[in-house]
């Protein structure tokens, strides 16, 4: 076991702006579908605000703008199979902090764009997104709760591309 500093490949605003990139421009498709399929409008009356917003960030999103994020993705997941290829394991916090009281994550969300959405959701959450957007496995495992409150605390163990066997 040892102490280590993983490099994404990517810095962390670089990483969020091409994450908010694809993934809203994902959801705009989708919501675009999902409305053609039901017949109900996109507005106000059929979305939540930080969904809205996500929807209306992503209608500006560039096929230029998605092909770099794209390959933004692709220096993440090489640089952690870099890692895994010297490591067989990874373990990391769950969460920076406790769990965070239900409806934190939406609360004041009417100012934000897709952005500063995502870019609130990466903060109460930094080390479970890396692995998403890489496509590696990597499982939360409650380890103990916190004395005071007896909210959970768990630890994330991460492997390598296609090493589910390894969690």
């Amino acid at each position: 076991v040892e102490e280590v500093t993983v490099d994404l490949g990517v810095e962390w605003e670089d990483f969020l702006l091409a994450n908010a990139r694809q993934w809203t421009a994902h959801l705009t498709v989708s919501i675009d579908e999902l409305a053609a399929a039901t017949g109900r409008p996109v507005g106000p009356a059929t979305l939540e605000e930080p969904v809205l917003a996500s929807y209306r960030y992503g209608q500006e999103v560039t096929a230029a703008d998605f092909v770099t994020a794209l390959g933004m993705r692709n220096r993440v997941s090489r640089s952690l199979a870099r890692y895994f290829a010297g490591h067989d394991m990874l373990l990391t916090p769950t969460l920076p902090d406790l769990p965070v009281p239900l409806g934190t994550h939406a609360a004041g969300a009417e100012g934000l764009d897709g952005l500063g959405w995502l870019r609130r959701l990466f903060d109460l959450s930094p080390f479970t997104a890396v692995f998403n957007v890489a496509g590696t496995p990597a499982m939360s495992v409650p380890v103990t709760a916190d004395a005071a409150s007896g909210l959970p605390v768990g630890m994330q163990f991460a492997a390598g591309h296609g090493r589910e066997d390894a969690l």
